[in-house]
């Protein structure tokens, strides 16, 4: 790791679930430290040990929630849409002057394959409006097939990254290198909405043409 890829303290917030125990494993690889969060620390501290059973050389700490929000330098924010607003609520002291990676997708079950984007236009952008430009928050991940994280495999998928600061969003693109993943400046944070919204079409591609892990892939020809 380089000078520009130095050591960061990764604080993943509801690191209970397939993606936020995938990004820990790929982040910890390459160097960084991470803290699983939760809104307990006994969930936190389950959450660690689950990981652990998975991963038994990836070294996390547990601490709840606005804890490890405190103590991280990036945070990550892997939480089911419904706890969206209300874990950023908890936590948003911790977050000032930070980047907030924010993967949440706005599915509405049963209808997960119907898009479904919230009134404020994506859920990337309802998390600006609470947080503030004291805040940069950046979107990433919507799209890729979460358990592939915690596996020896090639990521195929490409990552949208969408926030209205460029040196954030080159931060999560060098972060999603860093996984194992290809990322691509997607514009402001209202763009996030495009990401959101392919999550529900993949879902609909998996199940119409009996295929899994469907994903994005950004191809072009550069200018010369």
């Amino acid at each position: 790791m380089n000078d520009s890829e130095a050591q960061e303290t990764i604080a993943i917030l509801g690191g209970t679930g397939d993606l936020g125990t995938g990004l820990a494993i790929r982040w910890s690889k390459a160097g960084h430290r991470i803290i699983i969060g939760s809104r307990t620390l006994e969930k936190a501290q389950r959450a660690v040990a689950a990981l652990k059973k998975i991963s038994p050389d990836t070294p996390a700490d547990a601490m709840e929630n606005s804890d490890a929000a405190a103590a991280g330098d990036i945070v990550v924010l892997t939480v089911p849409a419904e706890h969206q607003l209300s874990t950023l609520e908890s936590v948003r002291t911790g977050l000032i002057g930070k980047i907030l990676i924010d993967v949440t997708v706005p599915l509405i079950p049963p209808r997960v394959g119907t898009v479904q984007l919230p009134s404020e236009g994506s859920a990337g952008k309802r998390a600006q409006n609470l947080l503030g430009e004291e805040v940069m928050v950046v979107t990433a991940f919507q799209n890729i097939a979460a358990h592939l994280l915690q596996e020896e495999v090639d990521i195929q998928c490409d990552v949208l990254v969408a926030g209205n600061k460029k040196a954030a969003r080159d931060k999560v693109i060098e972060l999603a290198e860093q996984a194992g993943m290809t990322a691509w400046h997607a514009g402001p944070i209202e763009n996030s909405a495009a990401a959101e919204a392919l999550t529900s079409i993949l879902i609909q591609i998996n199940r119409r043409h009996d295929i899994s892990h469907s994903g994005l892939k950004i191809i072009g020809q550069a200018d010369h």
